[in-house]
């Protein structure tokens, strides 16, 4: 018998049988069959919310139905997003995330309702979250190659790559360092580079803060990565929301930064400047501009700044910012109104305007000529904080620039110097290899002014809100003052303009008065604003010809088509012709031709259409100040108001804009936007026209009808140097290039071929086919071999269009008329040819995306 005493041995304690629950399971059979009968009736947020209740209870199904309930979410955010719900819309994506956090799909699609919305940067995160879970995930990868510009900007890589610029900014921090700045505050540090250059000079305490998410995560790892995670403390959160001692125990003898953009303080130095001395630095220098001592004394790097302009003549300025033509296709553009780009600048802020653009003038295509001497417009001392007050209460200043070539007034150009101490500095200059564009103030004068040599040009510089603000105002020709700008701004310093009648009658002047301000409203009335892209559009007069001649053959054709009918079945022959040779009579709609423009943003196209005759035009313009301008010129031109119709105004779902308003009408033509501005294929072509073929009745068609695609080899190192960091060696000895070369994106947009800075290594050679007519000859994959007239090395494949709208008419995007830019792929690996080798590229289209990779032919190639 067995010692009773004995304790048992420990062993492990038997798991619980699992209590089968009926009434959960019970509810969550029940809440499975209403999520599908739901779904069955397109109940998409009822469904929705039966899908959530039975995967928090019975987790073990998430498996099961993850397809269906993907789907209803998708779908009831579309109804979410149609209906302005955009936080539950939001809170339904965090709820399926919360069940599925490593769902791909659901991270990716997440993303793009955030990039639609305009969070970028929230945007790209998702993305990039997705493609690390699946890298192989091509809809997540081609998101996050369209949006990874706006995560990551492209200047950062020019930066690091920039050896002279990064050496002058650590010499200058190591310089105060040494003085006894041993306390810093890095403001907006993106990679961290300024903050590690300060800690390595022998900074006691580093702190640094970035806004952006992806930045801030980035640094902490190039901190981490370079040893210093301990010593370097970085704060995601705007500078101007940091006080003492809630995130930093004490004031900083020193502040480094380089929150500036090409027009100096677009990115909030003042601003963030002024902060810092009321409440993160310690007291500046004293008067004598001596150092009081390291403990008591602040001071910044940058030290301050030189801005600079000058005048020019520039097509491409001007033709992106006004009307230059005054016709367009076959339209007069006579009762236009006022058309410009939203870059406008006056000394009163505007908030419905930009006060500049940014352009790298080097790479202007046509280049430009400078029209004045460079002038000096501003300095300022970024350690003066009285100056830096003030700097928004300046009276504006009015600068005399007498004219040295003749040539038309596009534009202001500026750039600063900026000083990082009394020793050292840095330009952004137009002659000047930097990371930085310069600033444009585009003239608006619809007419332009032309100036002569002797002409003295009247220029304003002001900083009502913290911009810098240029304004063309006046020029001074033989002793009289001729008005550039409409409204006549008295808070400059200077004379006024004289009157010339110097003793008015009070009645007479109130008369002209009232007179002036009707004016002025009808001015107001008759103004539009478009963005630049859309203006350069509005002045491709070769893409306009090239469309009303398409669009006039095939109405044409079909009039005679419709004619033969007509007399071989003697139904209506007479009155059909009649109604042919008349447009402005009124047709019956059975006979009338239906051609419908989805354009994106503003088009004349639907309005050339109807100026065919016989046809009734949809646009898809949508705002009304747009729409207006179109019934104007529709009136002018003799089009009749009937014959054009804003289609959007009567839909409110986007995925409607191809049906046809009529059932019992199918579409004569149908008018796609295959490209975007920044030279890439848009996203869901090849759907769209799948859709537009399907609506289109007997001879009717799809412009374009096709896409050809056009490539070249070349070699460059200024896409190399936007595309990621180079060279083997750590930047200024920190090891940075992993962590930000993961953002880099091989296909880079908006690109100025004809002034890249490049080596041509073949001719241009057709890489791919897009025809939107016949789907059967698509394809997705395509080899080409492309034979290298010179030895180098092959870095990029930049490609363009040749649009063909029907067999015999096309327009290019590589034209110097063009509005649209060029895109090019940047290899993985450059590769080395000789002049005669045959380069294979695989060429790949999923989804509009096209990505190319390379190698060398061993075999013969084509003709040989």
């Amino acid at each position: 018998m067995p010692n009773a005493s004995t304790r048992p041995k420990r062993g492990r304690r038997p798991r619980r049988r699992h209590r089968e629950d009926p009434a959960r399971n019970e509810l969550v059979s029940r809440s499975l069959e209403s999520a599908q009968q739901c779904l069955f009736n397109q109940d998409y947020g009822t469904a929705f919310v039966h899908y959530l209740l039975v995967l928090n209870l019975a987790p073990v199904l998430k498996d099961f139905a993850r397809e269906s309930f993907r789907f209803t979410l998708f779908k009831w955010a579309d109804e979410l997003d149609s209906l302005g719900r955009i936080q539950d819309l939001f809170d339904c994506y965090e709820q399926a995330l919360e069940l599925f956090p490593t769902d791909e799909v659901i991270l990716n699609s997440m993303g793009e309702h955030l990039f639609r919305m305009g969070f970028r940067d929230e945007a790209a995160g998702h993305f990039h979250k997705a493609l690390k879970l699946k890298p192989d995930y091509p809809e997540a990868r081609e998101n996050f190659y369209r949006v990874a510009n706006w995560l990551v900007e492209r200047w950062h890589f020019l930066m690091l790559n920039d050896r002279g610029r990064n050496q002058k900014y650590q010499q200058a921090i190591q310089k105060a360092v040494q003085r006894g700045c041993n306390t810093v505050l890095d403001i907006g540090t993106g990679t961290g580079i300024l903050g590690m250059c300060a800690k390595k000079a022998g900074a006691a305490e580093v702190y640094a803060c970035e806004l952006s998410k992806t930045m801030y995560e980035l640094a902490c790892e190039v901190v981490t990565a370079n040893g210093m995670n301990g010593s370097i403390n970085i704060l995601h959160m705007k500078s101007l929301e940091m006080e003492v001692p809630k995130d930093i125990p004490h004031r900083v003898s020193l502040v480094v930064t380089e929150t500036v953009d090409a027009g100096l303080f677009g990115e909030g130095i003042i601003e963030s400047l002024i902060h810092a001395w009321h409440h993160l630095l310690l007291p500046p220098q004293n008067s004598q501009n001596e150092f009081m001592g390291p403990s008591t004394t602040g001071r910044v790097i940058p030290a301050g700044a030189t801005v600079f302009g000058m005048a020019v003549e520039c097509l491409e300025i001007r033709r992106h910012h006004r009307l230059c033509v005054s016709e367009v296709g076959c339209l007069s553009m006579a009762a236009a109104g006022e058309l410009h780009s939203p870059v406008s600048c006056t000394s009163e802020p505007d908030d419905s305007m930009e006060p500049y653009t940014t352009e790298r003038l080097s790479r202007l295509p046509g280049g430009y000529t400078p029209l004045t001497q460079p002038f000096r417009a501003l300095d300022i001392d970024f350690n003066n904080v009285q100056e830096l007050e003030g700097l928004s209460s300046r009276e504006v200043q009015r600068l005399r620039l007498p004219v040295t070539h003749e040539g038309e007034l596009d534009a202001l150009a500026v750039w600063f110097q900026l000083h990082l101490d009394e020793e050292s500095s840095l330009s952004t200059g137009p002659q000047e290899d930097t990371c930085w564009e310069q600033a444009i103030y585009p003239v608006q004068k619809p007419n332009g002014f032309a100036l002569r040599p002797r002409d003295e040009l009247i220029v304003e510089v002001s900083c009502r809100d913290a911009y810098l603000r240029l304004c063309s105002v006046a020029v001074v020709r033989d002793g009289h003052e001729i008005r550039l700008e409409k409204r006549v701004d008295s808070q400059y310093t200077g004379n006024p303009i004289p009157n010339p009648n110097p003793n008015p009658n009070p009645e007479a002047e109130l008369c002209s008065a009232l007179a002036c301000l009707q004016t002025e409203q009808n001015q107001a009335k008759d103004f539009c604003m478009l963005e630049c892209s859309e203006m350069a559009l509005l002045n491709n007069q070769h893409y306009h010809q090239s469309f009303c001649s398409a669009l006039a053959k095939l109405i044409t054709n079909l009039k005679a088509a419709r004619q033969n009918q007509g007399r071989g079945s003697g139904l209506k022959s007479v009155g059909l012709a009649s109604d042919l040779t008349n447009p402005t009579d009124s047709a019956d709609p059975s006979d009338l031709f239906y051609v419908l423009d989805v354009s994106e943003g503003f088009s004349l196209l639907s309005l050339m259409a109807a100026s065919q005759g016989h046809v009734k035009a949809y646009s898809s313009v949508e705002k009304s100040q747009q729409q207006e301008v179109l019934r104007r010129l529709a009136c002018s031109n003799n089009v009749p108001e009937q014959n054009l119709e804003f289609w959007l105004n009567h839909t409110e779902d986007e995925q409607a804009v191809l049906q046809r308003p009529s059932r019992e009408k199918l579409w004569t033509g149908i008018i796609l936007d295959c490209v975007e501005t920044c030279g890439l294929i848009r996203q869901k072509l090849m759907e769209k026209a799948s859709l537009a073929r399907c609506l289109l009745e007997e001879g009717g068609r799809i412009f374009p009808e096709r896409i050809v695609v056009y490539g070249m080899l070349v070699e460059s190192d200024t896409l190399l140097l936007e595309s990621a960091v180079q060279g083997q060696e750590p930047t200024l000895g920190f090891n940075i290039a992993p962590f930000i070369n993961q953002f880099t994106v091989p296909v880079h947009v908006f690109l100025d071929f004809s002034t890249l800075e490049c080596r041509h290594l073949s001719e241009s050679a057709e890489l791919f086919i897009l025809d939107l007519m016949d789907s059967n000859a698509n394809y997705t994959n395509r080899e080409v071999k492309v034979q290298a007239t010179s030895s180098g090395r092959v870095t990029a494949v930049p490609f363009w269009y040749q649009i063909h709208l029907d067999p015999e008419i096309s327009i290019s995007t590589l034209s110097q008329d063009s509005h649209w830019k060029q895109a090019a792929v940047v290899l993985h690996q450059p590769l080395d040819v000789r002049a005669g080798d045959w380069v294979c590229l695989a060429v790949q289209l999923h989804k509009s995306s096209i990505s190319i990779s390379a190698h060398i032919q061993n075999e013969p190639g084509p003709g040989e």
